[in-house]
C-alpha cells in the first residue's frame, strides 16, 4: 500500500511540474510583448460615437455619487453620452442619490434573477427600445471612478474598427491594507503583461467586469446572455467563439475599489473561481474544437486561460510537497522527484520575484509602499490555490455574494494622490 501511494505521489508531482513549467513558459512568453509600450501614431480622431454609459448598482448609496460625478467630468461632448444607473434590488438610497446627481435611474426588482449579469441583460434590452440610438454601451461598477479621457479613448478605438474594448483597471485604494495593495499589484501586472501584449499580438484581451465598451451592433447580433457569477469571463469566451476580439485601451483608466480584508477578498475571489469553473465546463470543449479545427489562436489562448485555476491548484500542491520535503526529509514517501533540475525551479522563483517589480516600474507605479507590498504579495498569491480549489468544489452554487463598498473618494482625490 505504501509503495502504491509513493508512486502515485511521485508521478503526480511530475505531472504538476510539467504543467506548471509549460504554462509558465507560455504566459511568460506572451508577457514579453507588453514590455515596450508602443506610441500610437494614428491621426487624431474627432468624437463621433454616442455612448450609453451603464452603471450596475446594488445598495451603493455611499459611493454612487462619485462615479456619476466623474462621468459628467468627461472630456467628451456632453450630447454624445447619457448616464444610466441600474438600481438593482436596492433597499437603500442608491436610486434617489443617483437621480439627484443627474443620472437616469432604472429600478429593477427581481429576486429570482439576481446578479450583475442579469441586471445588465435587463438594461441592455431597455436601451434598445429607447428612441435615442447609441453606437456603443460602456459598463461600470458603482464603486468605480472614471478618468476624464475614458470615453475619448474608447471613441478612438471604436473608430479604428474595434467592436469591444477593455480599459485599464487601476486601484482606487491601493494602500488601505495589505490585501488592497496585493490586489492593486495583481491588476497592474495584468494590465501590462496580460492585456497589453495580447492587444499587440492581435489576440483577444479579457473583459474585467467593468470599464469596458461594446458596440451595439455586437449586442444586437450576439445579445448579452452572460448571467453566471463571472459574466465578464463568460462574455469573453462567447466573443472568442464568434470571432470577435477584445481590444485594449491602455490610457482609458478606471479606478476600482479593492476589498480591504482577507475575508472580503476570499469571498470575492471564491465567486470568481466558481464562475471560472462554470465557464470552463461550458466553453473549454468548443474553444479547443475551434482552435484545432480552424487553427484559431484566439480560441486556443482563451482555452488555456480557462485552465488557470488548475495551474493555481497545482502550484499550491507543489508548494506543500516541497515544504514537507524540506521539513521532513527523513520521510521518503514525500520526496519530490524533479523533472527539471532543482536549480531551474530556484531560478524561476527568483525571476518571478524580480519580474513583478520591474513590470510595475515600467508602469511608473513603483514606490516604497509598492516595494513593501511585493514582500507580502507572495502570500496573497498562495491564497489563490485553496480559493481555486474551493471555487471548483462549489462551482454549482450560483448564489451571488455582494461586496460592500465604502471608500468615498472623488476622481480628483485619486488622480491627485490624496
Amino acid at each position: 500500500m505504501k509503495t502504491i501511494l509513493y508512486y502515485t505521489i511521485f508521478y503526480f508531482s511530475e505531472l504538476i511540474q510539467v504543467v506548471i513549467f509549460i504554462a509558465g513558459c507560455y504566459f511568460l512568453g506572451i508577457s514579453m510583448f507588453g514590455w515596450i509600450k508602443r506610441k500610437d501614431r494614428e491621426k487624431a480622431v474627432e468624437p463621433r460615437k454616442k455612448f450609453a454609459v451603464v452603471i450596475a448598482a446594488h445598495n451603493e448609496e455611499l459611493v454612487i455619487s462619485h462615479i456619476i460625478d466623474s462621468l459628467f467630468k468627461q472630456h467628451y461632448p456632453r450630447e454624445l453620452f447619457d448616464v444610466f444607473v441600474i438600481a438593482d434590488n436596492c433597499s437603500d438610497k442608491t436610486a434617489r442619490i443617483a437621480e439627484d446627481h443627474g443620472a437616469m435611474v432604472h429600478i429593477r426588482d427581481d429576486n429570482t434573477k439576481r446578479g450583475k449579469g442579469h441586471a445588465l441583460e435587463w438594461m441592455f434590452e431597455r436601451i434598445f427600445r429607447m428612441n435615442n440610438k447609441y453606437d456603443a454601451v460602456a459598463v461600470f461598477d458603482a464603486d468605480n471612478l472614471v478618468s476624464p479621457n475614458f470615453l475619448w479613448e474608447m471613441n478612438i478605438q471604436l473608430c479604428k474598427g474595434h467592436k469591444v474594448v477593455q480599459g485599464f483597471i487601476d486601484s482606487k485604494n491601493p494602500f488601505d491594507s495589505w490585501i488592497t495593495c496585493s490586489y492593486s499589484i495583481a491588476f497592474w501586472l495584468s494590465n501590462r503583461i496580460f492585456q497589453l501584449p495580447r492587444y499587440y499580438l492581435k489576440l483577444s484581451c479579457g473583459l474585467c467586469g467593468t470599464g469596458f465598451c461594446i458596440d451595439t451592433s455586437v449586442l444586437n447580433e450576439l445579445k448579452w446572455g452572460a448571467t453566471c457569477l463571472t459574466e465578464d469571463l463568460e462574455y469573453t469566451m462567447k466573443l472568442a467563439l464568434n470571432g470577435i476580439k477584445i481590444a485594449w485601451a491602455h490610457d482609458a483608466i478606471v479606478y476600482d475599489e479593492k476589498p480591504i480584508t482577507l475575508k472580503q477578498s476570499w469571498m470575492q475571489r471564491k465567486r470568481w473561481m466558481q464562475g471560472h469553473a462554470d465557464c470552463a465546463a461550458r466553453y473549454l470543449r468548443p474553444l479547443f474544437r475551434q482552435a484545432f479545427l480552424q487553427g484559431d489562436l484566439i480560441a486556443l489562448d482563451c482555452a488555456l486561460y480557462l485552465f488557470q485555476p488548475i495551474r493555481l491548484i497545482f502550484v499550491g500542491l507543489m508548494t506543500i510537497l516541497m515544504w514537507i520535503q524540506t521539513v521532513y526529509p527523513e520521510f521518503p514517501l514525500f520526496t519530490v522527484q524533479y523533472v527539471f533540475p532543482v536549480q531551474v525551479w530556484y531560478v524561476m522563483a527568483l525571476s518571478e520575484m524580480l519580474y513583478g517589480p520591474l513590470v510595475i516600474l515600467a508602469e511608473r507605479k513603483f514606490n516604497l509602499k509598492v516595494l513593501l507590498g511585493f514582500a507580502i504579495y507572495p502570500i496573497y498569491c498562495l491564497t489563490w490555490a485553496p480559493i481555486a480549489l474551493q471555487g471548483f468544489l462549489e462551482r454549482d452554487n450560483k448564489e451571488w455574494n455582494h461586496t460592500a463598498h465604502t471608500r468615498q473618494l472623488s476622481i480628483g482625490d485619486v488622480e491627485n494622490g490624496n
